[in-house]
């Protein structure tokens, strides 16, 4: 899968991993994305919401059958802008 596909779609409602981080605070955690900013993801993981910055970290997103690893500088942007970029 390409890293096109992933910047393309909205990532609201995806599953998450943090793969690598250069904070050891955000390795590990792994959840549902509900919500997203230019800097940051929030991620809901056991009913607690933990907001990651998208420049330190690398990513492994889940849609159903497709997995994507993306590190987080390819995806910072603001969510409308990310979209149009790809274009």
């Amino acid at each position: 899968m390409s890293v096109d596909d992933i910047r393309r779609r909205e990532l609201i409602g995806l599953g998450v991993e943090i793969l690598e981080s250069t904070c050891d605070l955000y390795l590990g955690i792994r959840g549902k994305v509900v919500d997203e900013s230019r800097n940051t993801l929030t991620i809901e993981q056991d009913g607690a919401e933990k907001k990651v910055p998208k420049d330190c970290c690398r990513f492994r997103f889940d849609d159903g059958s497709r997995t994507y690893v993306v590190s987080g500088k390819e995806i910072k942007f603001r969510p409308e802008d990310r979209i149009k970029k790809v274009r």
